[in-house]
């Protein structure tokens, strides 16, 4: 009986100074929370309703908030154990939630009449009511933003911090068992979450509540200590002010505050500064809180500081001016410390009755000062916490257009809480746990129900993989999963794929053409990619490992370039040795001197013989032949970058007796170049002029940015015609001599 007067008292308490309205919505309320919670006690005997009636306490006078917060305290917990799901999410494949039972509480509340803005926030609060975090330690900022994930109305953030506060104001009546979880969960989720919000006063009070669960021994050993030495801070502080009060009396309306540090705020700076209870100088401080028009605030402020620094000396090392620039989240004051008439360390803060309010009730003061309470201040304020909760530490300016979270959060049947970007999927979540789990990903069961890979999880789903030793990712994957790391993990996989399925269609092509008394050489591998239309010669085996280019066809052709070649080497006056000889490499072959060589004369375009493009041969280079899968001989250079792959694995395919005959003067080679210069040497127009200076015909000139650290560089690709070698060594070296010019090399022919 007692308890139930207790709560009728605070209750009407909350009612004071609500119009008639209000007042009836909220007992209304209340008398649903009572009779559905009828029979529910608390650990130390009382009726449960006492916990409801304590949060909205909180919410009303700590906080400020509007009875609408009120009315949603009372059917949160009303309906809370209506919400299914209201189980650990630990409890693996035992999660029963749904959107109807979900739409039900809605469906009943709008039946009862009440507004969308209330059912809005018991939805809210119903919904963080089934986080039973599994490791607080290692994912608290990703509980904490699953928290605020849930808040569509900022006020559901602040109502579960008040209940966190009446519980941890009520921690004896929890079993032990329950304690630590619950003094572990107020220090990793609740306490940043009011720090962030600037609800300073309750953080501190959540802290102290905090050190005495959590270090029993200690906050007992400073409270008793701040106890001890109570009266001679009383005794200080009145002498401390008692010369500055004559002075400041006569010009200024104030008041004066002696604040002590709390036990917990002591404890850490005695860990932070290695000292005793002693050793902590500001224990304590005077305020002198001025009442000030907002254009003389700041004017008022520094006067008082003179006067206090006139009368007692100043330790100026410990100045903290936040009035000249104030701190990121608003906080404005002068703290200065100095020493009183017998030396001992005294902390002066000087601010104004705005400031103040600021300071103690954070962003809550922007609407709740000096009684304001008009609906349009309240939504500022609202869309500013909902700001402040999503985007810490941004101070930048927002519309309220711009107010969702970018992430969901999703728990595994074992509770793991993973973070996603907004508009996962279940391949997402796959890829975010393994990637050998994404790949082999067929679907999954999302709150019990089968899911495809494609379907869109929320925040609060609880995701069971499942998979399939048999799928293999497709590049259509990349469609529907939202994660980066899903899809980098797609693209790696695709490229591994492609690049097994490469390596496997050239063995292939490799044994038929082996079968096929063949040689499967780099260029033929490029002229087949060419021939049959693709890009690369990755797709193009790949495109044989899938039997969609049938060998066949690639035999057909091989065979109809050979017979080509035949029947044109057949009709060259210059070829002394026939077709049906053993050696068909050797076509246009000379006698000299009792030996055969392969002379290379003026006719460049000779059937039997070619320029090799990789490295552009040109007269008086060492060069040597190589007999092609296709017939017909390459010319090579002999340190062309491919001759020690040729002479190593095809040796008997190799022309060594190759020489130049004296060609015409008129007879040209095509050479390119690629000149390293500074980028103003690069397109000022001295290289094309030094080139045409040694009468040498440019046939291309491209330039390409070098990027990284050489960016000031720039490659200079050009195609010249030269009559040789020695006419190529004068235009190189003509090169090197400009300035800005850094190295001149010779490559294959550009494209």
């Amino acid at each position: 009986m007692e308890a139930d007067n207790n709560n009728n008292e605070r209750l009407n308490s909350l009612l004071a100074d609500y119009n008639a309205d209000d007042r009836e919505l909220v007992v209304k309320a209340y008398g649903i929370a009572e009779k559905r919670l009828e029979g529910k006690m608390r650990g130390n005997g009382h009726p449960f309703i006492e916990h409801p009636v304590g949060v909205a306490g909180i919410v009303a006078n700590d906080m400020k908030l509007m009875p609408s917060a009120v009315m949603a305290v009372f059917l949160h917990e009303a309906y809370r154990d209506s919400v299914a799901g209201n189980v650990s999410v630990t409890d693996a494949g035992k999660d029963s939630r749904s959107a109807d039972s979900r739409m039900n509480v809605e469906e009943e509340l709008k039946n009862q009449g009440w507004s969308q803005e209330v059912i809005n926030i018991v939805t809210g609060l119903n919904n963080i009511s089934k986080i039973t975090p599994k490791d607080t330690g290692l994912q608290a900022e990703r509980y904490r933003k699953l928290i605020i994930s849930y808040s569509t109305d900022p006020r559901v953030t602040l109502i579960k911090i008040a209940d966190r506060l009446e519980i941890m104001r009520n921690m004896h009546v929890f079993p032990k068992s329950s304690i630590s979880r619950k003094i572990t969960e107020t220090t990793t989720l609740y306490i940043p979450i009011a720090h962030q919000l600037g609800l300073y006063n309750i953080k501190s009070e959540l802290e102290d509540l905090y050190f005495r669960y959590a270090n029993p021994q200690d906050y007992r050993t400073i409270t008793n200590k701040l106890k001890a030495t109570e009266e001679s801070r009383e005794r200080l502080a009145r002498e401390f002010v008692k010369p500055l009060d004559e002075v400041l009396s006569k010009k200024y309306k104030y008041k004066l505050k002696v604040r002590t540090k709390t036990a917990y705020s002591i404890w850490k700076k005695m860990q932070a500064q290695g000292v005793p209870f002693e050793g902590v100088y500001d224990v304590f401080a005077i305020r002198f809180i001025v009442e000030a028009p907002p254009e003389k605030e700041k004017d008022y402020c520094w006067d008082i500081f003179s006067e206090v620094t006139k009368e007692y000396e100043q330790d100026v090392k410990r100045l903290r001016d936040w009035l000249t620039k104030p701190k990121p989240n608003g906080y404005e004051s002068l703290h200065i410390t100095v020493k009183n008439k017998e030396g001992y360390p005294v902390e002066v803060q000087i601010r104004t009755e705005r400031m103040d309010e600021v300071a103690e009730n954070g962003h809550a003061s922007h609407w709740s000062y000096k009684g304001v309470k008009s609906s349009n201040t309240l939504s500022d304020w609202l869309s500013s916490v909902k700001q402040m909760l999503e985007h810490p530490g941004d101070s930048s300016s927002y519309t309220s257009k711009d107010l969702s979270l970018n992430e969901i959060f999703c728990f595994t049947p074992n509770g793991d809480l993973l973070q996603l970007p907004k508009g996962a999927t279940v391949l997402d979540f796959a890829f975010h746990i393994h990637t050998n789990l994404g790949v082999k990903c067929s679907g999954g069961k999302v709150n019990g129900r089968i899911m495809s890979i494609r379907d869109e999880l929320h925040t609060g789903d609880i995701v069971e993989i499942l998979s399939n030793k048999n799928q293999k990712p497709s590049a259509d994957w990349l469609n529907f999963v939202n994660s980066s790391k899903a899809k980098s993990r797609i693209k790696a996989k695709l490229k591994e794929e492609e690049t097994k399925q490469s390596r496997l269609g050239r063995e292939i092509l490799e044994r038929r053409l082996k079968n096929w008394k063949m040689e499967l050489t780099d260029e033929l591998l490029s002229d087949l990619t060419k021939h049959f239309g693709f890009k690369a010669i990755s797709e193009f085996c790949i495109s044989v490992y899938n039997s969609k280019t049938d060998t066949s066809r690639i035999k057909e052709y091989i065979e109809s370039q050979q017979s080509e070649d035949s029947s044109s080497s057949t009709g060259d006056s210059s070829t002394t040795s026939s077709a049906g000889k053993e050696d068909s490499g050797r076509k246009g072959v000379e006698s000299a001197g009792g030996s055969d060589f392969l002379v290379i004369n003026d006719n460049l375009s000779n059937l039997q013989f070619k320029m090799a493009k990789c490295c552009n041969p040109i007269f008086g280079d060492d060069v040597f032949g190589f007999v092609s899968a296709l017939g017909g001989i390459k010319i090579h250079r002999i340190n062309c970058p491919n001759a020690a792959r040729l002479l190593e694995q095809y040796p008997y395919r190799v022309i060594h007796k190759v020489r130049w005959r004296q060609v015409s003067t008129t007879t040209s080679f095509q050479v390119s170049l690629k000149v390293i210069a500074e980028e103003e040497a690069a397109s000022s127009g001295t290289i094309f002029d030094a080139i045409t200076k040694q009468n040498a015909k440019v046939r291309s000139y491209r330039i390409e940015e070098r990027g990284g650290k050489s960016a000031y560089l720039a490659n200079v690709l050009i195609a010249i015609s030269v009559s040789n070698n020695g006419h190529l060594d004068k235009v190189i070296s003509e090169l090197k001599k400009l300035k800005g010019v850094k190295n001149v090399l010779r490559v294959g022919i550009n494209k």
